[in-house]
C-alpha cells in the first residue's frame, strides 16, 4: 500500500492491491468482552451500567496506516507519493453488541465522546501527524466493517481535502470580517429557525443550507471552539452533546437505511505548514462540528452526482420532518 496524490484535485489516495481473502471462519465478534480476542487495547473508558468498560480504543485488526517510520514523500515525475504512515484505531462504542449510539445511555455516549477526545489529543502529540479523523459508517451501503457498534479513528500525515476547503474558507472569511464563518452561520440559523432540528444546551443540530444529500445534519457547539478534544476533556462538557447526538441519530434512523458520520476538528498545529498558513488564525476562525450524511436507498441518485451534489429534499423540509420524528422508543 502507498499514498498517491492526485495532481489535479490534490487529494491523497491509499492505493494498493489487497491480497485475496481466504475462507471465512465461523463468526464471532472480536470486540465483545466474552470473545477473548487478544486485541491491542490503546485506551479504555470507565465502567458504566455494570459493563466491564464503557468504551475502548483498540488497534484496527487490518490497519490501513502503520505507526512506524517516516512518510518519505517522494516524486515520480509530476506525481507525489508517500508511505502510509499514521495510526488506525477502532473506537468500540459500547461493550454490548446491541448498544448503538442511538439506543445507548447518555452517560455511555458521554464516555465515548470523551474517549474520542482523549485519542485525538494523544495522537496529535506525534508531530508526524497533520490530522486526526473520527468517523462512523453504518448500514450495508456505507462500507460498515463490523457488526459491533464501532467508530474509527485515523491519524494521517496529510489534511483531508474537504477539511482543507473548510480551513481555507474559514480563514478567508476571518480575514475580511474578523469573525468565524461557522459562528455566523449558526447565528443566522438560530435567528431564522428554518433549518434547526434541535437545540440542547450549548449544542445545535441543523440541516445545512446547501446539503450534499437528503437530511444531511450537522451538530456543533453554539459557543466558539476550534478543537473538539479540548472541549471533550472538560468535565461535563459532553453531557448535552451526548443527548443531542443520540436523539439526532435516532431521528435519522427512522428515515435512513444507514449513514456516514464524521467529526471535523482542527488539524495538528504542532505540525505548522508555512505554505498553507491555516494555523495562524485557527483559534479564531475554525469551529469543530459533526457531519451526518444519511444514506437513503430510494434516493440514491443524490450519491451519483459527485461533481454537483443533488438533494431532492430541501434543508427546510428536511429539518421540519426531522423535528417531528421520534427521538427514542
Amino acid at each position: 500500500m502507498e499514498l498517491r496524490k492526485d495532481p489535479i484535485t490534490r487529494s491523497w489516495v491509499i492505493c494498493g492491491d489487497e491480497p485475496e481473502s481466504g475462507s471465512t471462519p465461523d463468526y464471532f465478534c472480536p470486540f465483545c468482552p466474552e470473545s477473548g480476542q487478544p486485541l491491542q487495547v490503546v485506551a479504555t473508558s470507565p465502567t458504566v451500567n455494570g459493563s466491564p468498560w464503557s468504551a475502548r480504543a483498540v488497534v484496527h485488526p487490518r490497519p490501513l496506516y502503520g505507526i512506524d517510520g517516516e512518510p518519505s514523500r517522494s516524486g515520480n515525475g509530476l506525481y507525489d507519493t508517500m508511505q502510509p504512515v499514521g495510526a488506525h484505531e477502532v473506537i468500540v462504542e459500547n461493550a454490548r453488541h446491541d448498544r448503538h449510539l442511538w439506543n445507548a445511555d447518555d452517560r455511555e455516549i458521554e464516555e465515548y465522546l470523551a474517549l474520542c477526545g482523549q485519542r485525538i489529543q494523544d495522537l496529535k502529540g506525534d508531530v508526524r501527524f497533520k490530522y486526526v479523523s473520527v468517523f462512523k459508517n453504518f448500514g450495508s451501503m456505507s462500507g460498515q466493517e463490523f457488526d459491533h457498534p464501532t467508530s474509527e479513528i485515523v491519524a494521517s500525515t496529510f489534511v483531508p481535502r474537504r477539511v482543507l476547503y473548510e480551513l481555507r474558507a474559514a480563514r478567508q472569511h476571518y480575514q475580511v470580517k474578523e469573525r468565524c464563518v461557522f459562528c455566523d452561520i449558526l447565528k443566522q440559523e438560530q435567528d431564522q429557525k428554518l433549518r434547526v432540528v434541535e437545540v440542547r444546551g450549548d449544542y445545535i443540530a441543523c440541516c445545512p443550507y446547501a446539503p450534499r444529500v437528503p437530511y444531511e445534519t450537522w451538530i456543533a457547539p453554539r459557543s466558539h471552539e476550534a478543537y473538539f478534544e479540548r472541549m471533550a476533556l472538560k468535565s461535563g462538557a459532553m453531557r448535552d452533546l451526548a443527548a443531542l447526538l443520540r436523539r439526532t441519530l435516532y431521528r435519522v434512523r427512522t428515515i435512513a437505511d444507514g449513514f456516514h458520520m464524521v467529526l471535523h476538528t482542527s488539524p495538528n498545529t504542532m505540525h505548522r505548514s508555512e505554505t498553507l498558513g491555516f494555523w495562524k488564525t485557527i483559534e479564531d476562525d475554525y469551529h469543530w462540528h459533526i457531519e451526518i450524511l444519511p444514506i437513503l436507498g430510494a434516493k440514491a441518485k443524490s450519491y451519483t452526482f459527485k461533481e454537483v451534489y443533488y438533494s431532492p429534499v430541501s434543508s427546510e423540509t428536511a429539518a421540519a420532518i426531522l423535528r417531528e420524528r421520534p427521538t427514542e422508543r
